[in-house]
């Protein structure tokens, strides 16, 4: 939790677990509650907290390269497709997350995490959940992983007094 705290700049809120770690050892992806304490929904159940990662993803986001992926969304019904599946395989792991958790899932009219399936609008979840889940599962999350490169050569953290990765 040191690490994740120290990434986040903050105290983390609803952490399950890591979903994925970094190559240096450090968390890359909290796994998230469907809700955080207080019972406030959050549909980001994949959340990248890898500072390299996220600064990564922020400089792609800054590109631009967001509306592109959306207007390609809109013409392929391929990628439709395979976005949609992305989508409910997100959702599903959600649900057996709140299942594990005994907590309830997020409600329809907020189930989204990166714009899914519709548009695309938040990178970081969408990397977020490509890391998570492995490659072939989220198109553009697969996408955004291979534009920003190997974001790990640059180390996380610096290391922690007592921390363990």
């Amino acid at each position: 939790m040191a690490a994740l705290a120290a990434q986040l700049g903050r105290v983390p809120r609803g952490v399950a677990g890591v979903a994925w770690r970094c190559p240096c050892g450090r968390p890359g992806v909290a796994a998230t509650a469907p809700r955080l304490p207080g019972g406030t929904p959050f549909p980001t159940t994949y959340y990248l907290t890898c500072p390299s990662a996220v600064a990564a993803c922020s400089r792609l986001e800054a590109s631009g390269v967001m509306a592109s992926m959306s207007a390609r969304l809109a013409g392929d019904d391929d990628l439709r497709a395979r976005y949609e599946a992305a989508h409910q395989a997100y959702r599903r792991d959600r649900a057996d997350l709140a299942a594990t958790l005994g907590v309830d899932d997020v409600p329809r009219s907020q189930d989204t995490a990166g714009g899914m399936p519709s548009r695309v609008k938040c990178l970081h979840a969408l990397v977020g959940h490509a890391l998570a889940a492995g490659p072939g599962v989220n198109p553009f999350g697969d996408e955004a992983l291979a534009a920003i490169g190997e974001f790990w050569q640059h180390p996380c953290l610096e290391a922690l007094e007592g921390d363990e990765p």
